[in-house]
């Protein structure tokens, strides 16, 4: 191994405890490593492999003692068949207009941001973030990153932006790090919809995978993740399908 490789192997370290934001009573800690240098979108799809999340320049995953509640899901694209439920979800938004943008933070998607988190999150741990924290968010990415946005061409500004989500282009799939939209649409089921419509474009670049993130038994705020199948879960190193009596 040269010299050069040797700076290019990333180093883990291993948060403080904290209480769990998932499961009350609870403590987490996180292991994570910096994602840098040239070779940081290839470190990241392989950590992804391994149950590990992007924020910013940083991998992580859980790594709590006695717990493993968190579980790295992905919807398995080429299989995926549309729910009845979901299939009025497509036919609601089927009018909405996709656009694929570079991980540049604007005004009105900061705007759009704070509206989503005073509705759904307004007690949540991204509460108190910042016009610059949120610029941080979309921007400091050392991997291929794609904020893509949705309008309404029927609303009556038909220029005004619903939806975003924030989403890293991996080898295997695309991974939905962040999305938020307009409270107003919660009705239209668009934040079932953004998942489809990435399904959709994974199927339409050949790739396997949309992933998730982390579904959390008993966890209400991630049960929806449990509704797009078949799912797959990393439990104990190995991807598998989660059933419904899972």
């Amino acid at each position: 191994m040269t010299r050069h490789d040797v700076t290019l192997k990333p180093q883990f370290y291993l948060t403080a405890p904290q209480p769990c934001p998932y499961l009350e009573g609870r403590l987490e800690r996180k292991l994570f490593t910096a994602l840098r240098g040239s070779s940081a979108a290839t470190i990241n799809d392989d950590l992804t492999l391994y149950g590990f999340r992007r924020s910013q320049a940083v991998a992580y995953r859980p790594a709590c003692s006695g717990c493993s509640a968190c579980v790295s899901v992905r919807i398995v694209a080429d299989a995926f068949q549309p729910s009845q439920s979901q299939r009025r979800a497509i036919r609601r938004n089927a009018k909405l207009e996709r656009r694929l943008a570079d991980p540049w933070a604007s005004e009105e998607q900061y705007a759009l941001f704070r509206a989503y988190l005073s509705d759904r999150h307004a007690d949540g741990g991204m509460a108190d973030m910042d016009v610059f924290d949120f610029a941080s968010m979309i921007e400091e990415t050392p991997v291929r990153t794609r904020v893509i946005e949705y309008r309404d061409p029927e609303a009556e500004d038909p220029s005004a932006l619903v939806g975003a989500v924030l989403t890293d282009m991996l080898a295997d799939g695309m991974s939905m790090v962040y999305s938020f939209f307009d409270p107003d649409y919660a009705k239209r089921s668009l934040g079932a919809y953004m998942i489809l419509d990435h399904v959709k474009m994974a199927q339409s670049a050949g790739l396997p995978y949309v992933y998730l993130g982390y579904w959390v038994e008993g966890s209400q705020k991630m049960a929806y993740k449990a509704r797009f199948r078949p799912l797959e879960g990393l439990v104990d190193g190995v991807w598998r399908e989660i059933s419904a009596e899972d």
